[in-house]
């Protein structure tokens, strides 16, 4: 049997290799793009020069097609020890807004998905009437909602927060809703015979046979609903011209031709989705492993 320190090896050597195929990747494509503004901007075009020099020139430019790893992370560590942390500058400022956002988002979502979904398993009427619309719903684009929400919501005083909090909630409830109406199906007809047999009310099933025979279901579409919702979030701050969060980031970067920033934000807001669903993936084994304790 093998230890755990050789099955966390095992299990880091793919990602390890990944990792760097992708890194050389990028390299290599970042050596490509940027050639053709290199020639124009740092060598000069009539030479004489080596491809040493160009791909040298390729991997220094201010400002880049496409900045290199390390680029990238030398931004990432400016903005995060050069600036104090409660500064626009600062990136962990504008990852701790967009987080807020998701996280409000997720919370508001996972609340009306597993609603609804329990009303459409215990109601044909709803069932037939309600998901259709709700698969529906997600055939709009989230780019072409988010203004028209935002408006709404602010020509009804609704600011800040809530309004962004809103549009990730759009996109965090369609998981939710799908996984929860399979999970409270998945009970077999002996189990709720069982049930009908002791006489149990439809609330007494819920809580004791379906909602625990769900769980399985719930947290994989939560963990999708939550990087979802912090999609919402930075797509939400895109039109509002917001000064802090991730999408303003990206916003300020774009307006300046910065791609070094772009890019350094698209990491920070990868880096996010990563810790958030990582806390939902040690909030699913805390409770799934609480459920089989004798």
């Amino acid at each position: 049997m093998a230890t755990l320190t050789e099955r966390i090896r095992l299990q880091a050597i793919p990602v390890a290799v990944v990792l760097a195929a992708f890194i050389v990747l990028w390299y290599v494509g970042a050596v490509a793009l940027n050639a053709q503004g290199a020639i124009e901007r740092v060598l000069d075009p009539q030479g004489p020069w080596t491809w040493r020099d160009l791909i040298a020139a390729t991997l220094s430019m201010q400002r880049p097609v496409v900045p290199t790893p390390g680029q990238v992370l030398t931004e990432l560590w400016s903005s995060i020890m050069d600036w104090p942390i409660d500064t626009p500058r600062n990136l962990l400022f504008h990852a701790k807004v967009t987080a807020s956002t998701t996280l409000v988002g997720f919370a508001m979502g996972s609340v009306l998905g597993i609603v609804l979904a329990t009303a459409i398993v215990h109601s044909r009427t709803l069932d037939r009437a309600l998901l259709p619309w709700i698969v529906a719903s997600q055939t709009v684009p989230v780019l072409a909602l988010a203004p028209i929400v935002l408006v709404v919501l602010g020509s009804l005083g609704m600011e800040g927060l809530l309004p962004k909090a809103v549009i990730a909630m759009y996109l965090c409830f369609f998981p939710v809703t799908v996984a929860m109406v399979q999970g409270l199906r998945s009970p077999q007809a002996i189990e709720s015979e069982l049930m009908y047999t002791y006489a149990a009310t439809r609330i007494q099933a819920f809580w004791l046979l379906r909602l625990p025979a769900s769980l399985p279901f719930l947290f994989p579409a939560l963990r999708v609903a939550i990087a979802a919702g912090l999609v919402g979030a930075i797509v939400a701050e895109l039109p509002t011209g917001a000064q802090a969060g991730l999408g303003a980031r990206l916003l300020t970067g774009s307006y300046y031709g910065n791609t070094v920033q772009i890019w350094a934000a698209l990491v920070m807001a990868s880096m996010l989705g990563l810790v958030l669903t990582a806390a939902v993936a040690v909030l699913e084994r805390l409770v799934l492993s609480s459920r089989r304790r004798p």
